[in-house]
């Protein structure tokens, strides 16, 4: 039996309780950190069977270097890892691996790693998996907004000319289409700086459930409360 096609086509998520999770099992928190890694593949695969195109993952941000030195260098050494790792399973299923924020700061080993299986996948058409890695949404406006005042200063653009467009193709991806709905894992209400401009309209779900056990059923929960909504876009619901 087929899955329904989805209404969503660009799902963001913020994988969040990857620490908690691995505290109530009296593990360490890297070990969290490796079972949420796990997850990615797993609901990667759910979104391509419930004809989700795009999945964009806040990885890791701009604030989490502020953590403890030991735990930041596990998380990168994680992100070398699984690209390894996963990369002939993202070829397998035809996924093309994409990656936003300031990459640049990334330790080598994990940089280079990155960069190869964005390279290695960029023809794949079957889905694209965004991971936001070193990012912030206030960064990535700052960045646009640099990049923008120095295209006007070098008179390449008018002030005048400048529009939402503009400044939307300055962003870190300005292909990659906002997200219908963003759904942040373990219950934290609030957006951590994530998809700033992208997420002006999105839907926002909130999952009780830590994101290594967040699931292809818990992702359906999230699916059905969006397609319950009314999404007006600042106007009035239709008669």
């Amino acid at each position: 039996m087929s899955e329904k096609p989805s209404a969503v086509q660009h799902l963001a998520i913020i994988m969040d309780g990857n620490g908690r999770w691995a505290q109530r099992r009296d593990l360490e928190r890297t070990a969290g950190h490796k079972a949420g890694a796990d997850n990615v593949l797993r609901i990667m695969q759910a979104c391509r069977e419930l004809g989700i195109k795009y999945l964009t993952l806040y990885a890791f941000s701009t604030e989490n270097w502020k953590r403890p030195a030991a735990e930041v260098g596990a998380l990168m050494k994680l992100l070398h890892d699984f690209i390894f790792h996963k990369l002939p399973d993202l070829q397998k299923e035809n996924v093309r691996l994409n990656a936003i924020g300031r990459l640049d700061a990334l330790p080598d080993a994990a940089r280079l790693a990155l960069l190869g299986a964005i390279k290695a996948t960029r023809n794949n058409t079957g889905g694209v998996l965004t991971l936001a890695l070193n990012y912030g949404g206030r960064a990535e406006l700052t960045d646009a907004a640099k990049k923008l005042a120095q295209d006007v200063k070098q008179g390449k653009i008018a002030v005048e000319d400048v529009t939402e467009d503009t400044l939307k193709s300055y962003l870190y991806d300005p292909e990659l289409p906002d997200p219908e709905l963003v759904i942040r894992t373990s219950g934290e209400l609030r957006i951590s700086n994530f998809l700033l401009w992208q997420m002006a309209y999105s839907e926002l779900y909130i999952s009780d459930v830590m994101w290594p056990d967040f699931d292809k059923k818990e992702l359906q929960k999230a699916l059905d409360s969006f397609g319950s909504r009314n999404r007006r876009f600042g106007g009035i619901a239709a008669k």
